[in-house]
């Protein structure tokens, strides 16, 4: 159990502070993440590796030469927002392009690629590169569905060193997806991993039984079978990876190997099972090419192991051994050719500071918009705990976390705009900004901007009509849809935000009240909602222990049914004249 935290939801970044104090010599702190403290000499591609705190050493501890250049870190088991990853990009990019390197989950892809965007609008040559080892969480006729778990390790070090040597950024990019096609990796969890200020942890497991196919953000093992002895593991393992050499591979290669803990596993124990692992693959042929034993990938505090093998060739070899130093992995003598200590970059994030145009009655619906997300705050907070319960099940168990840290960036900044001045659809748009940033993961960046398309089609005119609400729910619903590529019945918040939106809609086009309208479409997103309890997950974390997600709800739609239920007699109110622009401020 992690013991040592103050405020639970500030844990991940006063550990990336504490972080950067002690490793000033290589690093900086920059807003989303960590840098390099030196730029380099002469231009090279950023290599910028990222997801969620919880794992160090990776991201932040593998920041270096013959490295990554800078690390985005996500909030605990949280894919960082497209904010984050654009601010670390700009400060660390030096003329040569930027990739962006991460694990295969839908919140990384979604935040990444938006902050891709951005910067591609900006000039600066950009590209990711998604790691694809975890051969438990998809069979290889859809390898491309799979998680990254440690294979992070040797692409990002492919990576890193081509970077170093100063290959192009289309090279960097060959390789390290060349290097991610032959990593293959199969973990086995002991026990499940707490967080920090929860009370349990996120998962637990019959006494004297292990979960066979752990992800690396607390999920459990894809199924429970015997804990075995240390010999029986190392074969477990070992067959299982070797089960799925990469086409072209076989005897006589040579292997890069990573005997990985998840946090709480010994290294006396990594090196009895080690005395396995070894021995077998050498005996299939192998040649093991500065294999490594030790925490690499963790996962919190979680007990458990992983076994990643990288098929080495004459292109991946040389960068699998060349020099690197970093705060938690050194190799060699990597010798440092810097520049200028890097240059902080102001973040454009928020409205702070932005100057609103609105008409009066817009201000005065702009209080009730700012009220409804209060309430949808309010009610996140009371569920926090229940929800992150229901997303344990089959996923990370962040989703309570994430939904109130989104909200609660949600509501202080619809506030602000409010007082300054901002109509109905800035104040949405602020708040889901605001929510997509601090959120992060798929959950924030969906609902940031799902409010977002609401306040554009809202506006900042007049007070919207019945029509003109239930076509912002429509636009919310679309611009959720076209992100997250879910349908009904993949086991999404989809599954109850369209019947919302659909209901919504025919209600008010047969001249429902919107206030008895929305009532009606909130019940209808519940009893949506309740449904998914019989339905396996087609997307997100929860796809690979679809089968232990029976008989729960999803929470994602859970939770937007609630959020929904809540925000409706808000937005269906007639504002009070009295409610302009001081009211609330």
């Amino acid at each position: 159990m992690t013991k040592i935290f103050n405020d639970p939801s500030d844990f991940a970044e006063e550990a990336l502070t504490g972080f950067c104090d002690v490793h000033a010599d290589l690093v900086r702190q920059v807003p989303g993440g960590a840098v390099r403290r030196y730029r380099p000499a002469q231009p090279k591609v950023a290599v910028l590796a990222g997801g969620g705190s919880g794992h160090y050493p990776a991201f932040a501890g593998l920041i270096g030469p013959g490295f990554a250049d800078g690390a985005v870190v996500g909030n605990i088991f949280t894919s960082p927002s497209a904010q984050q990853a654009y601010s670390v990009a700009k400060t660390a990019e030096s003329g040569a392009g930027v990739v962006f390197t991460y694990g295969n989950y839908a919140g990384d892809v979604m935040n990444f690629g938006m902050a891709s965007d951005r910067l591609t609008a900006e000039g600066i040559a950009v590209e990711n590169v998604l790691v694809t080892d975890d051969i438990a969480s998809a069979p290889p006729s859809e390898a491309g569905k799979r998680r990254g778990i440690a294979g992070d390790f040797p692409v990002f070090k492919v990576m890193g060193a081509a970077a170093e040597r100063g290959d192009a950024l289309a090279d960097v990019v060959r390789l390290g997806r060349k290097a991610n096609d032959r990593t293959r990796t199969m973990g086995s969890a002991f026990a499940g991993c707490t967080f920090p200020g929860a009370g349990s942890p996120l998962f637990t497991l019959p006494e004297g039984h292990m979960g066979l196919g752990l992800g690396i953000h607390g999920e459990p093992g894809l199924h429970d079978t015997h804990l075995p002895s240390a010999k029986e593991l190392g074969q477990e393992l070992v067959s299982r990876v070797l089960a799925e050499t990469p086409a072209g591979a076989g005897a006589g290669e040579r292997i890069a190997v990573i005997l990985n803990g998840l946090g709480s596993t010994k290294h006396e124990e990594l090196f009895v099972l080690w005395g396995t692992v070894a021995p077998l693959l050498r005996s299939a042929g192998y040649t093991l090419v500065m294999p490594e034993v030790g925490e690499l990938v963790t996962s919190l505090d979680m007990a458990g192991v992983s076994l990643t093998v990288t098929w080495l060739d004459d292109e991946l070899e040389p960068l699998w051994i060349a020099p690197a130093e970093t705060p938690a992995y050194r190799r060699g003598n990597a010798a440092r050719v810097c520049g200028a200590d890097t240059a902080e970059e102001a973040s454009d994030a928020g409205a702070a500071s932005a100057a609103f145009t609105a008409t009066d009655a817009s201000r005065s619906y702009a209080f009730l918009c700012a009220a409804a997300i209060d309430a949808a705050r309010d009610s996140l907070h009371e569920a926090e705990e229940r929800l992150g319960r229901m997303d344990a099940i089959a996923g990370d168990g962040d989703h309570g976390r994430g939904m109130v840290r989104g909200v609660d960036a949600a509501a202080a900044a619809a506030s602000a705009a409010f007082g300054q001045g901002a109509g109905a659809g800035d104040v949405l748009a602020a708040a889901g900004d605001a929510w997509a940033d601090k959120a992060g993961g798929t959950s924030g960046v969906l609902w940031g901007a799902g409010l977002r398309a609401f306040g554009e089609t809202v506006g900042n005119s007049a007070v919207p009509s019945a029509t003109d609400l239930a076509a912002g729910v429509t636009a919310f619903a679309d611009r959720i849809v076209q992100l997250g590529k879910a349908e009904v019945g993949d086991k999404t918040m989809v599954d109850a935000l369209l019947p919302f939106a659909g209901s919504l809609a025919r209600l008010i086009g047969e001249g429902t009240d919107p206030a008895a309208a929305w009532q009606e479409a909130a019940r209808d997103a519940a009893a949506a909602a309740a449904a998914t309890a019989d339905l396996l997950p087609l997307k997100g974390r929860a796809r690979p222990l679809a089968e232990k997600s029976l008989g729960t709800p999803d929470p994602g739609a859970t939770s937007l049914a609630m959020v929904f239920g809540v925000m409706g007699p808000h937005f269906t109110a007639v504002p009070a004249a009295q409610e302009t622009v001081g009211a609330k401020a």
